[in-house]
């Protein structure tokens, strides 16, 4: 089968399950229908920390139902393909949803979504990954909810600047500089390159002397980031004295490939993350990793979660005071070893 058929029998399929999973579809009638129909479209379904947001939407979601307000909710992925996004918004559209929540494939190609949604008049929450200003300016019912990557980036440095002062033993060679690499998540993505800049930054400007050997991307992606780890291990040794990681997985892709290279912990670098993985928060505790930046995404789900309730039912939303009408930001933690429990209880 070519891949347009192929693809043409994915629409069809789609279209039937969503069919099934929002009743009643194509018949909006606010006197009479009760039932919120939420339509989430992920940019993959190998994202972790995606995965885990939308299932606390969903939970979120569920808990707002009331005799009077019945919520469906279907989820979808893009499988890493803006137009096969697009395309399964339309279809969410067609099968009656109410309200979107979009995870972009490409935060730079928001447009066919905005078009389609507009047309229908169904509001839109973007999530984790923000449309450029111009796009989401476009219309009055277009929403951010996330967090601000460049503080992401800081707070990573100032905890690696914290730790590597407080352990002067990080710098192997003792040449009074700490030789680093770099697993970056996607080349020209905004988040990668903000966490990355502002990571650097940080360090220097806490007093720390770097020396980069390497960056390696690796798709925000633990499994990529074991492999090119473990080539940079190959080629590096024991000259890298701290692995910065613009997320956990690709961190723990680090942590795992020093494990197969059977390097004590003596003999590894340190290594930071962000995003406040559970598996990170373990790691962080076991001394296999030194750190992360926590992204609270149950503060986010739940925002989207009462956005969503309040567009349908045309509340006020002033009482969300969302930057500039359109932005939740939700704030980054610090996690270090001395309060990583606080973290790993919730």
């Amino acid at each position: 089968m070519s891949r347009k058929k192929r693809r043409k029998a994915m629409i069809f399929l789609t279209v039937s399950v969503l069919a099934l999973s929002f009743p009643g579809c194509g018949k909006k009638e606010n006197t009479s229908d009760r039932t919120l129909r939420v339509g989430i479209v992920t940019y993959t379904q190998d994202d972790p920390f995606i995965n885990t947001m939308t299932e606390q939407i969903r939970e979120d979601l569920k808990l707002k139902e009331s005799k009077d307000m019945k919520i469906l909710v279907s989820v979808k992925n893009g499988d890493n393909d803006q137009r096969d996004q697009d395309e399964l918004v339309e279809e969410m559209i067609a099968a009656g949803c109410d309200v979107l929540c979009v995870n972009l494939v490409d935060r730079t190609a928001p447009s066919d979504i905005i078009k389609a949604a507009r047309q229908e008049k169904i509001p839109v929450i973007f999530f984790n990954r923000e449309p450029v200003k111009e796009d989401l300016m476009q219309w009055d019912q277009l929403y951010y909810v996330g967090c601000d990557a460049k503080q992401s980036g800081e707070m990573q440095g100032e905890i690696a600047a914290d730790y590597l002062k407080a352990h002067p033993g990080a710098d192997k060679n003792q040449d009074g500089k700490i030789q680093y690499v770099l697993l970056e998540g996607e080349a020209g993505h905004q988040d990668a390159i903000s966490r990355t800049d502002c990571s650097v930054k940080t360090l220097i400007e806490n007093g720390i002397e770097l020396e980069k050997l390497s960056y390696q991307f690796a798709d925000w992606n633990r499994g990529q980031a074991e492999n090119r780890m473990s080539q940079l291990i190959d080629h590096y040794g024991t000259e890298i004295e701290l692995v910065i990681s613009n997320n956990d997985e690709m961190a723990l892709g680090a942590v795992e490939a020093y494990k197969n290279a059977g390097y004590s912990q003596e003999q590894r670098p340190v290594i930071f993350g962000i995003d406040g993985l559970e598996d990170a928060l373990e790691a962080v505790k076991e001394g296999t990793m030194q750190g992360t930046v926590y992204n609270d995404n149950v503060d986010q789900a739940g925002e989207i979660a009462r956005l969503a309730v309040d567009l349908f039912k045309g509340n006020d939303i002033s009482k969300h005071k969302l930057k500039d009408g359109r932005y939740y930001m939700s704030l980054y933690r610090k996690v270090e070893t001395g309060n990583v429990d606080e973290f790993l209880e919730k």
